[in-house]
């Protein structure tokens, strides 16, 4: 006997669900049918289901068998619905046509049509001629949106019409396949918990209901499966423990979706349970084959409140978070009533690969020339502000630099959510000291955590985003010479002037100290991945103005000429007693070529910030 059987009783032949109506729904107890309501494959519980809707209307049909829901929704449920409407209006006309319309639905809506009787107007009057003819066959018509029940995500099973482009396996066992359709890219997870077999299925089932029995005993997701099994061991139970494990003390397929490392972004929007899960995959937004039900949205709201110990509730509706999903830092920013219709998410992966900017010249973020540029004003103690849309590789071109400063240099670092690679940096042997800052109970806010930096000694001050009250106490620090060292940070914004207005007009520095900037590097977002765009200097000081040292053009990256006339402020400050001009543009191209002989066959996949 297998482990099915340990489990539970064989069911009899034929169909043994149970249907009942629930409001607008019609769900079907399938726990003791051999079709465990899968009405797509199984005919008999397919003539359960129409026979009960016979005369009667669903927006959804919803099954429940081994552990796992079946919904019927949109054109599925309308087809059932239709169907039901047939069987009981062409009754009279064709006792045959209504049986076989119970049990094939669109077999007897075609018969129907080619006839020239009444039951063709009955077809076209109960709308099941017209469901039919959108359909390809049977399955197709009827995929379900599934998902285990211990899962609080639902996974719609049903091909797009469109043509399959990619397909991988990720190391959880689940598949992904990318379609290219007229409406844009699709993206579709077969995550391993579709996957299971009946004797896993029904394994998970069992388990999962002594994990509810016993949490108040602190029973794992590992005891309760192997206590279940009743000593049935090996890969069944990894496979049923795993899966246990990704919807009890993980999050669920959130965790699949971030184990696929072409996926930086996953969107989900209110409301949760209507609208699909949306990703960027390989820097393309698509829409998944994925949703959250209510339950799912409310508990990751809870977990994110509870795990990074920030509130978020109706009195403080937004959430700033940082976790780890699927082997990665995610980055959460959340939404909640009343400042949005539902709960709402945006997760933003962030690398484990320490880039330095070798590696972003290697992909083609950066050219050679500008990392060499880039490395003398951090090494010489300047002030840059990497500006840019949100997901332009602020972040990461920033993290890169930090690796330019001077090794014997003292660093702090000032984030909200931590980003930067401090902790790399200091396995190298850096004195990088981290201020966590928000707005939350235990943390700091922006103006005090840098006041508390200038305190803890001279050297670099690194702010990860300059973008409230800090900036007037930042650039006061770097008007008078306060850090002593390179002042780094990231600002939104396409561009110095936008990026000047931005700090003058909304964060309030007045525009003399704004004249305390060197640089503003600003990175874009293309088809092909991330960029620099243009890097500008600051020229005068009360008021600044701007020249542009290098900027795209129709082959790139490129210099202006400023530079190589002579004409640079920023080159001209770098200069140290004793050295010219010229003879830093030398250190630069110098440098230049020391890069580019670096990366020569050197190869990387394009980061993100």
């Amino acid at each position: 006997m297998g482990l099915r059987g340990l489990l539970s009783d064989e069911g009899d032949p034929g169909c043994e669900c149970q249907p009942r109506f629930e409001g607008d729904r019609l769900v079907v107890d399938a726990s003791s049918c051999d079709g465990s309501g899968q009405l797509e494959r199984a005919t008999d519980c397919r003539a359960t289901v129409i026979a009960a809707l016979d005369g009667q209307d669903a927006e959804t049909v919803l099954t429940r068998a081994g552990g796992v829901e079946r919904a019927y929704t949109g054109a599925a449920a309308a087809l059932l619905v239709a169907a039901g409407r047939f069987v009981d209006a062409v009754g009279v006309h064709d006792d045959r046509l209504a049986a076989r319309a119970r049990t094939d639905p669109l077999g007897a809506a075609r018969e129907a049509t080619g006839r020239a009787d009444a039951t063709a107007a009955v077809a076209a009057e109960t709308g099941l001629a017209e469901l039919a003819a959108a359909a390809r066959d049977t399955e197709a018509a009827l995929a379900p949106v599934e998902g285990l029940t211990v899962s609080r995500w639902r996974v719609d099973r049903g091909v797009p019409d469109a043509a399959l482009d990619t397909v991988r396996e990720l190391e959880t066992g689940g598949t992904v396949r990318q379609y290219r359709a007229e409406e844009g890219r699709r993206y579709h997870l077969d995550p391993v918990d579709q996957q299971l077999d009946d004797e896993e299925a029904a394994l998970l089932a069992a388990a999962t209901e002594r994990v509810a029995s016993t949490a108040a005993d602190g029973a794992t997701p590992r005891d309760a499966v192997e206590t279940v099994a009743n000593g049935v061991l090996g890969r069944t139970v990894e496979r049923v423990v795993a899966v246990l494990e990704k919807h009890t003390r993980r999050y669920g397929l959130l965790s699949e979706l971030f184990a696929d490392p072409a996926v930086s972004d996953v969107y989900v929007t209110a409301p949760a349970t209507t609208n699909p899960v949306r990703v960027v995959a390989d820097g393309q937004a698509m829409r998944t084959n994925l949703r959250l039900t209510d339950d799912g949205v409310d508990a990751l709201a809870s977990r994110f409140r509870r795990e990074s110990g920030r509130a978020f509730s109706r009195a403080a509706p937004t959430l700033d978070a940082a976790v780890e999903v699927g082997g990665r830092q995610v980055r959460v920013a959340g939404l909640r009533p009343p400042v949005s219709d539902g709960l709402a998410f945006a997760f933003r992966a962030h690398d484990q690969d320490t880039w330095q900017l070798d590696d972003l010249v290697a992909n083609g973020t950066v050219t050679a020339e500008v990392a060499a540029l880039l490395w003398l004003c951090v090494e010489r103690g300047r002030s840059v502000l990497l500006a840019g849309a949100r997901g332009a590789g602020k972040t990461t071109m920033l993290g890169a630099l930090l690796w330019e400063l001077p090794t014997d240099v003292r660093t702090v670092t000032i984030e909200d959510t931590p980003e930067l690679p401090v902790s790399a940096l200091q396995a190298a042997g850096r004195d990088v000291q981290r201020l966590r800052t928000g707005s939350d109970g235990g943390e700091i806010p922006p103006p005090e955590a840098l006041r508390t930096a200038l305190r803890l000694g001279d050297g670099a001050l690194v702010v990860g985003e300059v973008r409230g009250g800090e900036a007037s106490v930042l650039y006061e620090a770097m008007r008078v010479g306060a850090t002593g060292e390179a002042v780094l940070g990231t600002i939104h914004g396409d561009g110095a002037t936008a990026v000047y207005e931005r700090v003058v007009e909304d964060l309030g520095v007045a525009p003399a100290a704004f004249g305390a900037t060197d640089l503003v590097v600003t990175l874009e977002t293309t088809a092909d991945g991330r960029r620099v765009s243009r890097v500008e200097e600051v020229t005068d000081r009360d008021p600044p103005t701007f020249e542009s040292l290098y900027a795209v053009d129709g082959g790139g990256l490129s210099s202006t000429g400023r530079v190589e006339r002579g004409n640079s402020r920023l080159v001209a400050g770098l200069a140290r007693p004793g050295e010219t001009y010229e003879s830093v543009n030398n250190r630069v191209q110098e440098r230049t070529e020391r890069v580019s002989d670096r990366v020569t066959g050197v190869a990387g996949s394009r980061p993100w910030d």
